[in-house]
């Protein structure tokens, strides 16, 4: 397995490796993974190769110097990604494609290889790794054609909008997508719109969705809701994410509602921190900050409600954790959230504060209408979301080309 940043705390990609590890491994299979910074917690069963990168996008000045290694700058990869990313291109996922590539065949002298399974990288490098001789598949969460067009959208100038096209690898990531065995997604959705933007066959794909840890993301015994508190879960400064629509919707409620933001202690909350002023929703709102799983899994049982208004989820872990602790959930028609909340919770049309403000104030007012959709989520994330389910149906994958 492929991951160019693999900690869980970085985003979904880190998720998504040490859990289908973890899963394969515990269904007899041997795993390696290939990993970039940041590093990956103990994956348990599973052998991991570290791949160091400069990380030249974030390092500004004599900073980039290393000064146990001061010529590090001038290795082919590194001056690549050193000058690339002056034109603030992020071009660390195409030199992981070419660090892993090398690694490979350094481990392909003493081991055997069934089969490749990148994690959403499709660097120039994988077209190199065609010609090892062995099945290369890749999980594609969603393209990142999604991305850019949000960027696009919320761009104020000129300059930040032509910062979000050089930023983003598509055609790169379109040459080699087609160019790959097969490719796994998470949802229904996903698959559509990498067909769209990538012009992968829709019979070159499976869709796998993503399990949970029902250990982890369950009701805690003996916790108390909290009156009123409803949960967002999230990068409040991701467009993506849709946290705008949420303050905007929270003007309008009626009901006595007080809302927690976890958004990872976020450090730039510019566009949504002069909207909560403008609104004068301050008293209304409150940011955790960084906070541990156990705490989120505290606050989401506290919780009488949580909202996914997403402009676009590939699957949405969010609203699949909430429903997994026994809380009901409003969700967004974006991307595959309707797949993933099912009968379980209440979808809304994307963009649209106003009927997000209906929703929460129709919930709100009928206790039994949330203990119902809570016992609901538990049952559909128990039923559709589980991990070892997801790692059986890509061996399944795995095995049309072994």
């Amino acid at each position: 397995m492929l991951c160019y940043r693999a900690n869980p705390f970085c985003g979904g990609q880190g998720i998504y490796l040490k859990y289908v590890a973890e899963a394969l491994v515990r269904q007899g299979h041997e795993v390696h993974a290939i990993v970039g910074p940041p590093y990956p917690l103990p994956m348990k069963g599973v052998t991991v190769h570290y791949l160091p990168n400069s990380g030249y996008f974030v390092r500004k000045g004599l900073d980039i110097i290393n000064p146990e290694s001061p010529f590090d700058i001038f290795s082919p990869l590194n001056l690549y990604e050193y000058v690339s990313t002056r034109y603030r291109a992020f071009s660390e996922i195409n030199a992981f494609s070419f660090r892993a590539y090398y690694k490979l065949k350094e481990l392909l002298k003493s081991e055997r290889f069934d089969v490749i399974h990148d994690n959403q990288c499709l660097g120039y490098g994988f077209l190199l790794m065609k010609q090892l001789g062995v099945p290369l598949i890749s999980t594609i969460h969603h393209p990142l054609t999604i991305d850019l067009e949000n960027v696009l959208e919320r761009g104020v100038s000129f300059k930040e909008k032509v910062k979000g096209v050089s930023f983003y690898p598509l055609v790169m990531q379109r040459i080699v997508s087609k160019r790959l065995d097969h490719v796994i997604t998470v949802s229904g959705d996903s698959k559509q719109k990498i067909n769209e933007a990538f012009g992968v066959p829709l019979e070159k794909q499976t869709v796998v969705y993503n399990g949970l840890d029902r250990t982890v993301f369950r009701v805690l015994p003996g916790a108390k809701k909290k009156k009123g508190k409803i949960i967002f879960v999230g990068n409040v400064e991701d467009g993506k994410k849709g946290f705008a629509y949420l303050v905007k919707a929270l003007n309008l409620v009626k009901a006595d509602v007080k809302l927690t933001v976890v958004d990872g202690g976020a450090p730039h909350r510019k566009i949504t921190s002069q909207l909560i002023k403008n609104l004068g929703l301050q008293e209304k709102i409150e940011f955790t900050g960084k906070i541990d799983v156990g705490a989120l899994v505290r606050h989401y049982n506290e919780s009488e409600l949580a909202i996914v208004p997403s402009v676009y989820e590939g699957f949405g872990f969010p609203a699949a954790e909430a429903m997994s602790c026994g809380v009901p959930v409003i969700a967004s028609d974006g991307g595959a959230l309707r797949e993933v909340v099912g009968d379980a919770g209440i979808v809304v049309p994307v963009r649209d504060h106003e009927a997000l403000a209906s929703a929460i104030d129709s919930v709100m007012n009928d206790k039994r209408d949330l203990a119902r959709m809570g016992k609901k989520g538990i049952e559909r994330v128990a039923t559709c979301f589980n991990w070892d389910n997801a790692a059986k149906e890509m061996v399944g994958v795995y095995e049309k080309f072994l």
